[in-house]
């Protein structure tokens, strides 16, 4: 009894498949998170910086390894606005939303490399 042998064709898409895989996703996204806190170091949320006033907010800022904010527990109202007592509206200053519009194009980038190099080896 004779045996049928093919192929599929699919090797070069297996090769791509794997190597896609072999990206190190965490050392990507650990060095976004590394960046958006160095960055939060700064006074000012213009650039991505923290508000200062006591400087408690930018000391309770924090990161791990695929993670950054900030710990102290009116952060959201810093970031966001808030409600005064007499019934006026205190504008949020977004310093976390622009930390993050920052970083977006810069963390695709960093993808794209990655990609990149893994397809390349």
């Amino acid at each position: 009894m004779s045996m049928i042998e093919f192929q599929f064709g699919y090797g070069e898409l297996e090769r791509k498949l794997k190597a896609l895989n072999s990206i190190r996703l965490e050392a990507v996204t650990k060095k976004q998170a590394v960046q958006m806190y160095n960055r939060a170091g700064h006074i000012g949320p213009a650039g991505g910086g923290t508000p200062f006033d006591t400087g408690e907010l930018m000391e309770s800022r924090f990161y791990k390894p695929n993670e950054f904010g900030y710990t102290k527990e009116y952060a959201p109202h810093v970031e966001e606005g808030h409600r005064t007592r007499n019934g006026g509206f205190v504008q949020g200053q977004h310093y976390l939303r622009k930390n993050v519009e920052i970083q977006s194009p810069i963390y695709k980038n960093d993808l794209i490399k990655a990609i990149d190099k893994a397809m390349k080896e």
